[in-house]
């Protein structure tokens, strides 16, 4: 699903775990049809409910052609690291997902992170919830970032922020919204498990080498 503020004729195509709840609250705010004029009111269920990040899809793309279209990517690694601090630890969702409150999935919903890195193939594919956040970013912004009128790292929203407020004729500021967690560090983690997620990472790394160095090729 692309974001699409028609005020401002803007359109926003989100990744999880890369800054996207915090820029959908700003959109979101920013749109004079939406009663929420707070970034920071916005509830996580409305928010995401309103603003359903959805796979890329390039016929649905096209069709904003004449807007200003950006995405905002994050560091492969860290997101991934992510996952887990938010996801597993903060939030605990592999206790509500479905396939574990039914028995189905033989895993621990509250591994330590090596477990789960380690066997982050079976999470995948037994919570819902991991597989939409573990996802690639190619899967949500598509292989070709020339599409995009702009691209932003996770640490550029200062500049997004600067941007949409040139847009917006708006003082604006993007909240720091969903935090990860406590922070995970590759180096807390066995070796056994940085070989696992440095494979993982390696395809992803290479789409997004114009934004990201590869922490594994050092």
């Amino acid at each position: 699903m692309v974001i699409h503020i028609d005020a401002l004729n803007v359109a926003y195509m989100a990744v999880p775990k890369a800054a996207c709840s915090s820029v959908k609250a700003t959109l979101g705010a920013l749109d004079p049809d939406n009663p929420i004029s707070d970034p920071t009111a916005f509830s996580m269920d409305t928010l995401h409910d309103q603003f359903q990040t959805r796979r890329f899809r390039i016929h649905r793309w096209q069709g904003y052609d004449h807007c200003f279209r950006f995405t905002v990517v994050r560091d492969p690694l860290k997101r991934l690291l992510g996952v887990y601090t938010n996801r597993v630890v903060a939030l605990r969702e592999l206790f509500t997902a479905r396939n574990f409150r039914r028995g189905l999935v033989d895993l621990p919903p509250d591994p330590d992170p090596d477990f789960f890195f380690q066997n982050l193939g079976a999470y995948i594919k037994g919570a819902s919830t991991i597989k939409h956040h573990a996802l690639p970013t190619s899967v949500f912004t598509g292989e070709d970032f020339g599409l995009y009128s702009k691209v932003y790292r996770t640490s550029d929203l200062a500049d997004l922020a600067a941007d949409l407020s040139e847009i917006s004729g708006q003082d604006v500021t993007i909240p720091h919204v969903n935090s990860s967690g406590t922070p995970l560090r590759i180096d807390d983690l066995a070796r056994k498990t940085r070989a696992a997620i440095a494979q993982r990472l390696a395809g992803e790394y290479a789409h997004l080498s114009a934004y990201f160095d590869n922490p594994f090729d050092q």
